[in-house]
């Protein structure tokens, strides 16, 4: 770093997102993209706006909100779209951690967590998954801290159920609850049928997974209408034009396109759980996965090993180095072909070390 980097910054160690290759030749099962394209429906309204790029995108995004608004059954106030769910995100940590509110969230989750924690100051606790990786529901209740929680979780993909959800809620009636929506349409209940329960919730979401919008940088939080306004002063105090025009065109063709939606997310959810039942058969433990991801270790080699070997036979998957899931991969759930295509890699390479 130089010798000019602010000194609050210095210790700061950022997010390292999934590798991204520029060979097109890999199968890539790392960043839990949706191996299907966008919606026609998508594609055709951001290619209308394309032809507008001159002219600054709608800050209020009044097509998007009052399409999504019916779509989720809640008042166009009570939500906001922003660039990408890692905005919002940060957003809230902005808008409801600071040394009084400190931060509160799984030990083993989404890494954009502490990062943003640290980012903006804010003290916080790690809380231990349980021996199985399923969320420690009671050590949640009556934290006092602002909550995080991605339901399902990352990189588990193990989803706590809406009376656990509700229970962490309505015991820390005086702090903000985050949950993290990034792969619910995959198999999990959403929350967001509590916002009008508690005014302490704040659901979060992505059109980057079960919709392919990945590349477009849509996501979206839900709260009643007093949080959504907190989280617009910060959002006007940084960048109103956060969602560029083409994007928001896509995430309104993206929800009218809801059939394809629909069969995408069923589709994956039938090749995860073939995919799931293949593992276990070549001897891997596995999760209870709800998401577009298997999170998965070998009884026959360990995490890091088949990362590298399969990187090597060009199929990417993400390992993380953490000590308590250094022997798991997550592996993003892909096409029948491709998972087929990764199953067969991995018998060659048992094959190879027998």
């Amino acid at each position: 770093m130089s010798r000019f980097f602010s000194e609050k910054y210095r210790s700061l160690v950022p997010y390292t997102p999934g590798e991204q290759p520029k060979e097109l030749n890999l199968i890539k099962l790392n960043t839990n993209e949706s191996p299907f394209p966008p919606s026609p429906k998508a594609v055709e309204f951001a290619k209308r706006e394309a032809e507008k790029l001159q002219l600054y995108s709608d800050p209020e995004c009044r097509d998007l909100v009052k399409t999504a608004s019916d779509y989720f059954g809640v008042s166009q106030n009570e939500i906001l779209f922003t660039n990408g769910s890692d905005e919002i995100l940060n957003f809230a940590f902005m808008a409801f951690c600071d040394g009084a509110h400190s931060a509160a969230f799984p030990d083993i989750t989404y890494g954009f967590y502490p990062v943003f924690a640290e980012l903006n100051g804010v003290p916080f606790e790690e809380i231990p998954l349980k021996d199985d990786f399923t969320v420690d529901v009671n050590a949640f209740c009556g934290v006092n801290k602002t909550v995080f929680i991605a339901n399902p979780n990352a990189p588990t993909g193990i989803a706590l159920s809406l009376s656990d959800i509700e229970k962490i809620v309505k015991s820390n009636p005086d702090n903000i609850v985050v949950i993290d929506e990034a792969y619910v349409d995959f198999g999990a209940e959403s929350a967001i049928k509590l916002i009008h329960k508690y005014d302490n919730l704040l659901v979060t979401g992505t059109f980057s997974k079960s919709r392919s919008l990945a590349g477009g940088r849509l996501g979206f939080g839900i709260a009643n209408e007093a949080l959504i306004k907190d989280l617009n002063t910060v959002k006007y105090s940084t960048n109103p034009y956060n969602v560029n025009r083409m994007t928001m065109a896509a995430g309104v063709g993206a929800i009218e396109d809801n059939e394809y939606f629909v069969n995408n997310c069923r589709e994956i959810a039938n090749t995860r759980e073939y995919a799931s039942e293949e593992l276990q058969k070549m001897g891997f433990e596995l999760t209870s996965s709800s998401a577009n991801f298997i999170f998965a270790q070998s009884n026959k080699i360990d995490g890091k090993t088949l990362y590298l070997k399969l990187k090597e036979k060009g199929i990417l998957i993400r390992h993380f180095d953490k000590e308590r899931i250094k022997n798991y991969n997550r592996i993003t759930v892909g096409t029948k072909e491709q998972m087929d295509l990764l199953l067969g890699a991995i018998k060659d390479i048992n094959e190879e070390i027998v």
